[in-house]
């Protein structure tokens, strides 16, 4: 079974906004509505579970999942770090506080796009700057 076509007028690469998906409720007992096929007519329903009112779908998105996978450059870095005796210090000036000693340490995010980026933690302030 092949992928629903994609329906709509003009530019297919322009981004619409994602639609909310809400909860529905029965409006004769007002429990809560599930998704269900009806495999005659081949539509999405919401049906109730307590007293069978159904309803056509006005969407056939019933969930959305969105993850965010992208790591940032300094995941995982505390303002701590610049007590850490373990990292490398150097006498760099924060822009923040103006402190002259920061620890620094190589960007977290490992791809083909980010060189070797070196960020700095300021020891007095905690303040993270390159």
């Amino acid at each position: 079974m092949s992928s629903p076509a994609v329906s709509g007028v003009g530019d297919a690469s322009a981004k619409k906004p994602l639609e909310q998906i809400t909860f529905r409720f029965c409006s004769e007992c007002s429990n809560m509505l599930y998704p269900k096929e009806d495999e005659h007519e081949r539509k999405l329903l919401f049906t109730c579970r307590t007293c069978n009112y159904s309803t056509d779908a006005t969407s056939s998105c019933i969930y959305r999942n969105i993850l965010n996978n992208k790591a940032g450059e300094t995941a995982g870095v505390t303002q701590d770090v610049g007590s850490d005796p373990t990292l490398p210090r150097d006498n760099k000036t924060c822009p923040a506080c103006k402190h002259d000693e920061a620890v620094f340490f190589q960007s977290q995010q490992r791809s083909a796009e980010t060189g070797m980026r070196l960020f700095y933690v300021c020891c007095n302030c905690g303040n993270i700057f390159q």
